[in-house]
């Protein structure tokens, strides 16, 4: 993971930093906690089409801000579904069940601020995984249980009937 020191200045480029795939969306690394006292990480997020970013999920750590830069974005907040297209902000604050999806078909992309920082290790970890290790749940569990992250992958069934999404989701090169 690229580590970002905020006392010097820097550009990071469209395709600079680590890029990595979750399992079903893909991953850029571009700040993360080390180098800004861990107040916040910074990463971006491309999903193919159609695809769901991950089961319902809570975080018991971090808020997270998904700012879309590309597409059509889906977001389940507790009961409440929202839609963000570029330029908007999607707030899922800590504690509360959601999960994210491309709602359209074309690619989409945001970026997601995570605060205060820490969990973009876990996308770095999951990242690093070999693809069965990445759908074992055994591996998940440990990790989510590490970084703070309540899962029900009994939600997958539901949410791809209800928003015609798929998952796992395709990488996109």
């Amino acid at each position: 993971m690229t580590h970002i020191a905020s006392t010097s200045p820097k550009v990071l480029g469209p395709r600079d930093g680590n890029a990595g795939f979750l399992g079903s969306i893909g991953v850029r690394f571009m700040i993360d906690g080390i180098g800004v006292d861990d107040r916040f990480a910074l990463v971006e997020h491309p999903m193919g089409p159609h695809a769901l970013a991950a089961p319902l999920h809570r975080h018991t750590h971090e808020d997270e801000y998904s700012f879309v830069l590309e597409g059509r974005v889906g977001a389940l907040l507790g009961d409440d579904v929202v839609y963000g297209e570029p330029g908007d902000l999607i707030f899922k604050p800590r504690g509360q069940w959601h999960t994210f999806w491309n709602a359209g078909g074309e690619p989409a992309r945001i970026l997601e601020i995570i605060s205060p920082a820490g969990f973009e290790r876990f996308f770095a970890e999951i990242a690093g995984l070999d693809e069965d290790a990445k759908l074992d749940p055994e591996v998940r569990g440990e990790l989510c249980a590490r970084y703070g992250l309540e899962v029900d992958p009994t939600s997958v069934p539901g949410l791809i009937e209800r928003f015609a999404v798929r998952f796992p989701g395709e990488p996109i090169t």
